[in-house]
């Protein structure tokens, strides 16, 4: 590499001046506790700091007993109904759900069965990409990283807008619905480009169909044969819609919310939540779960052996096994405690999409696993709350039976959650004329100037 590209790559001088970023940039961990800066914007027992109002979702993981905050089994509601009401309402009649829980996060009521056909028929006039748009800019560039490949092609939505700054509310919502309908096409043509000009193996671009939904037509367009299963479709439908939306705290709805309050376009405010969604803290855990259970099934002899199944775990934790960074990914979450709604619906269709790929042994140690690592943590780990298995500990295992490659997972969260986050901004939009503008406390101490020759 010449040296005018040395800018990217990391050099000795680069690494020089990144310890200067390390040495001046640390900040005494004393000093958060001394001002009552609540980290992570979370004070010690791991609550949220409340930093504004929603109506779009809401998360009970506590209940008041005798006057006392109690752990309580965790609860999801999505513009006041509970996710598992949600789930069983469409499942019970044979319906996908993803367009209808669309319409609820977004406009705040469920849709009657001529309005949920109308909007179902707008999702589908809006999967259309401008002309040559996958020649000429997916298949540009192709990068192993589709969340990045997303943001790019969100970005680049915004030339072919005539009107991508304007922020009157009729015209945001023309933005996000668009968004919500291309995001499936924008996803897979850009894995199949990355895996026909990096891997060498065969592209396909398939078109979508107006009549199927968006979980139908992420797998038709997906797969070389176009053919799926009807289980395979309604669970990567109920997949989308439990990872929609999650009470308004998430990192990447926060992110939303701050971006839109400054008065940007949708194409910049929607890119700025992929960005956040792609953090392994957020969206990437899943993967982290699949190949967890791939080492531990390479290191443990008989995977139904309980004691040496808690043994690996415990290697887990104390920084002894996989990535050594003493976690049981899929484990734990910032709110619930007891148990995780997403996860406890998620279950019983997993094991049902098991049995049809005839991998039952698989989900029985998926099972295990979440009926003992909490156990292995209340010993290894002195914690302020219980832990449970959380929706990313089932998501990863469901995608590798789907086939998906590790590539989509963490896009077809943003799939998903492309809804949520088009509420959100719309509800700022609404609600707030001020730009959103926590402080920082400096605590540098002054120094004085000292002239270039006596340095």
């Amino acid at each position: 590499m010449t040296a005018e590209h040395d800018i990217l790559q990391v050099t000795p001088r680069v690494e020089a001046l990144a310890s200067l970023c390390a040495r001046h940039d640390r900040i005494d961990a004393a000093l958060y506790k001394e001002y009552d800066v609540k980290r992570g914007l979370r004070d010690l027992n791991g609550e949220g700091v409340l930093a504004g109002l929603t109506h779009i979702s809401d998360i009970i993981s506590k209940k008041e007993v005798d006057g006392q905050l109690v752990p309580c089994d965790g609860e999801l509601y999505y513009r006041g109904i509970k996710i598992n009401d949600l789930v069983q309402g469409f499942m019970r009649d044979g319906r996908k759900g993803y367009e209808e829980v669309t319409y609820l996060l977004l406009f705040g009521e469920l849709p009657d069965a001529k309005r949920l056909s109308d909007f179902k028929n707008l999702l589908a006039q809006g999967r259309t990409l401008p002309t040559n748009f996958t020649r000429d800019v997916i298949m540009k560039a192709p990068t192993h990283d589709m969340m990045n490949s997303l943001s790019r092609s969100v970005l680049t939505l915004a030339s072919y807008d005539n009107n991508a700054d304007e922020i009157t509310l009729p015209n945001v919502l023309r933005q996000c619905l668009m968004l919500i309908s291309v995001f499936p096409m924008l996803a897979v043509y850009s894995y199949h480009a990355y895996n026909y000009y990096e891997r060498g193996e065969s592209m396909y671009i398939h078109y979508p169909s107006d009549s199927l939904s968006t979980a139908s037509n992420f797998l038709r367009m997906l797969r070389p044969d176009m053919q799926y299963t009807p289980l395979e479709a309604s669970v990567l439908d109920l997949a989308l819609v439990l990872h929609m939306e999650h009470g308004g705290g998430n990192n990447s709805s926060f992110t939303t919310h701050v971006v839109t309050s400054s008065g940007t376009d949708t194409y910049s405010a929607i890119s700025a939540a992929l960005g956040s969604l792609k953090g392994p803290k957020h969206g990437g855990a899943n993967y982290k779960v699949v190949q967890m259970f791939e080492d531990l099934k390479k290191n443990v002899t008989d995977t139904t052996d309980e004691e040496a199944v808690a043994d690996y775990l415990g290697r887990l934790l104390r920084r002894e096994a996989f990535d050594r960074k003493g976690l049981i990914y899929g484990l734990g979450h910032a709110v619930y405690s007891i148990s995780d709604p997403r996860a406890e619906v998620f279950k019983s269709f997993v094991g049902q999409l098991a049995h049809e790929k005839g991998r039952d042994a698989d989900f029985a140690l998926y099972s295990l696993v979440a009926r003992i690592a909490p156990e292995v943590i209340a010993h290894e780990r002195h914690i302020y709350k219980g832990v449970s298995a959380n929706v990313d500990f089932y998501s990863g295992f469901v995608y590798s039976m789907l086939g998906l490659p590790p590539e989509l997972y963490t896009p077809v969260f943003a799939i998903a959650r492309i809804v949520g986050w088009s509420a959100h901004r719309l509800e700022e939009l609404v609600n707030t004329d001020k730009i959103i503008r926590p402080a920082y406390r400096c605590v540098q101490p002054a120094t004085g100037y000292v002239s270039l020759k006596d340095r």
